[in-house]
């Protein structure tokens, strides 16, 4: 797939951060947006992003005027005509996505590859919008599109192998590492990271800690290099609130990613974070840092339960066959900076010790929320691991 032509639609963050990441990588790349102040902006950005870039000696100077003329700014959508794979990074709006595509399908020739970035989406019922519905397939890259290395890679029930496998080797050309995932909701990262923010808000809810104390044991005993609460108000509370929703809805109202009424409220009262001066921590410049409760068995219980959370969500999505246990490792070790994969720590912990937690909080609750997953309880049976240690 080398010399196509690349069309992204939408110049919002995403849009011009994979219009630039594959510009870097030698393609001419059309942006599209309906607003030209929104292409303007998009343009400017990027002009100054790479421009640092080469101040910093990260490239020459020529290096990055060349980037940037590879990028042409289109508030015509027949400017993608001729196109061979085109990315749609627009608003998360299933009914907005199947419209878009059906333009692109009445534009494009019959053999353009036509990808998604959604996070969340079913990819399947985009592609099922289509009259060709087998060149459809979702590439997720994560936000910023230039740093982060991450892809998941997201065949629609319909994607023609072919087509996964060509947009594969594109990716680890451009640099990527690239996870293949089933189309399921948060397919892996999403899905899988859910534990991490909802066990630390029940925690909260409960009162077991203040939200420093938590972060502070996810960080100091369990080597994350955010805290739940410091990467939720880093996100903002909107955006961690509206993945946690539409996830929960995905699955039917599954117990495991039922949202918080604690983050709920939050929103409603507009504290989201960074972005807003407040979120759970305030951010004006003679805010006080709180202090956390350096209390060791505590920080133990705090790790030892939100851990064992996510190693059981990783188990189970490998359970449904989400993933292979390479890649739901690597997804979240690149995608969200793990310090471990959370299969590779099960393993390092004893699958038997994951058990007994889990079982614990459901003896404790008797909520579905904490039930194991039955690979998990399969594999302690047997004694066996994930990763079988290299001779």
């Amino acid at each position: 797939m080398e010399n196509l032509k690349i069309g992204v639609v939408g110049s919002g963050t995403m849009g011009r951060g994979i219009a630039q990441v594959a510009a870097t990588a030698g393609h001419q790349v059309v942006v599209y947006d309906k607003d030209p102040q929104a292409l303007q902006q998009a343009h400017n950005f990027v002009e100054r992003i790479l421009h640092r870039q080469a101040e910093k000696g990260r490239m020459t100077h020529q290096q990055a005027t060349a980037i940037l003329n590879r990028i042409y700014w289109a508030d015509t959508f027949n400017s993608l005509s001729d196109c061979q794979l085109i990315i749609e990074a627009i608003i998360e709006n299933l009914e907005v996505k199947k419209a878009v595509f059906q333009q692109l399908e009445a534009l494009v020739n019959s053999t353009t590859i036509l990808a998604t970035n959604t996070s969340s989406l079913s990819v399947t019922s985009i592609a099922a919008a289509c009259q060709i519905p087998q060149r459809v397939i979702g590439i997720h890259f994560f936000n910023p599109a230039p740093l982060m290395k991450l892809v998941e890679i997201a065949p629609a029930l319909q994607t023609d192998a072919s087509i996964r496998d060509q947009c594969v080797a594109m990716l680890h050309n451009w640099g990527k590492i690239v996870v293949v995932t089933k189309d399921t909701p948060g397919f892996i990262v999403n899905r899988v990271a859910r534990p991490f923010y909802s066990e630390a808000l029940r925690i909260y809810e409960e009162g077991i800690a203040d939200i420093a104390t938590i972060d502070w044991a996810m960080t100091a005993l369990g080597g994350f290099r955010m805290g739940p609460f410091t990467l939720m108000d880093f996100i903002g509370n909107d955006v961690n609130y509206a993945v946690t929703e539409s996830t929960w809805r995905a699955f039917f109202h599954e117990p495991r990613y039922k949202p918080s009424f604690t983050q709920k409220r939050f929103v409603e009262a507009g504290w989201l974070g960074r972005k807003t001066g407040r979120g759970y921590y305030h951010y004006d410049d003679n805010a006080p840092a709180p202090q956390p409760k350096r209390d060791e068995q505590l920080g133990k219980c705090i790790l030892q339960r939100i851990r064992t959370m996510l190693i059981n969500e990783a188990a189970d999505a490998l359970f449904w066959g989400v993933a292979s246990a390479q890649d739901i490792d690597l997804a979240m070790t690149t995608g969200v900076n793990y310090p471990k994969g959370l299969l590779a720590w099960s393993d390092e912990l004893g699958i038997q010790t994951c058990v007994k937690t889990m079982d614990q909080l459901y003896e404790e609750y008797r909520e579905d929320r904490y039930r194991c997953s039955p690979l998990l309880r399969r594999m302690a049976r047997k004694g066996e691991k994930f990763f079988e240690k290299q001779r």
